[in-house]
């Protein structure tokens, strides 16, 4: 069973693990279940073959439109069930960098890179002077990244390095940043070199043109959550756009 943050069954399912995991309902959740299950079986069989039945139960903590890694933290979870690699099973199963599982594994803000395809994870301290001036905006929609990635993996290689280059400088100067200003610039950078790899128009262009300070996309690219700077009247922005969900930096992170 699975319970969302109000405590209430937002899905229930029943599966049979021998001889096959099979789901007794058909829909895209048992299936995607069945899915991860049946991977997860195969890189550590005894899990399930020492074990006769159990009753699982899941709770969020957040509603389950707001993007923020449920698919990764149920991999992880099943992953620590089955006493298996989480990277190994995201990667025979939803796939991507595996930063999300990283994510999921920590309570830190960090790091995230793939060196030789294994990933290297730094924590870091990311608790800036100007952080009541910093708030996340609730898009009401879920973004489609594949046209973007496919764009984005037909790049040549010396582009790709010169890009990464330039992020991870970025990224530095973000975490020893102490000054708004300069923030809002860096960002803004990031935005731009971003919008360039992938042949997307940065969400402020698409959507937020009159908005006058600094907006970051998030997630998937400009889906779910966008960090914006501002105070109160620069919230009222998005609420009468119809933006309702907006959470401060603290409200956000602890």
């Amino acid at each position: 069973m699975a319970l969302d943050e109000n405590s209430k069954p937002w899905f229930e399912g029943v599966f049979s693990v021998s001889p096959r995991i099979e789901a007794q309902q058909n829909n895209p959740i048992s299936n995607n279940l069945v899915g991860i299950l049946s991977e997860a079986n195969n890189l550590n069989p005894k899990i399930l073959q020492e074990n006769k039945g159990f009753k699982i139960t899941t709770r969020l903590e957040f509603p389950t439109n707001w993007g923020l890694g449920t698919s990764s933290t149920l991999l992880n979870n099943i992953a620590a069930w089955f006493e298996i690699d989480a990277f190994k099973l995201s990667e025979k199963t939803f796939g991507g960098s595996g930063y999300d599982i990283a994510c999921a594994q920590r309570n830190a803000p960090l790091l995230y890179q793939l060196e030789k395809e294994k990933p290297k994870i730094q924590e870091v301290n990311f608790n800036p002077p100007f952080r009541e001036k910093l708030f996340f905006v609730h898009l009401n929609e879920k973004q489609n990244s594949r046209e973007a990635i496919q764009h984005y993996r037909h790049q040549e290689r010396k582009e790709l390095k010169k890009a990464v280059k330039e992020i991870s400088g970025i990224t530095d100067l973000i975490l020893n940043c102490n000054q708004l200003d300069d923030f809002e610039k860096l960002i803004s950078e990031h935005e731009r070199i971003i919008a360039s790899l992938l042949n997307m128009k940065p969400i402020k262009t698409r959507l937020f043109q009159d908005f006058p300070r600094a907006i970051k996309s998030l997630g998937g690219w400009g889906g779910d959550f966008i960090l914006a700077i501002g105070a109160e009247k620069e919230r009222e922005y998005f609420r009468k756009k119809g933006f309702r969900t907006i959470l401060g930096f603290n409200e956000m992170f602890f």
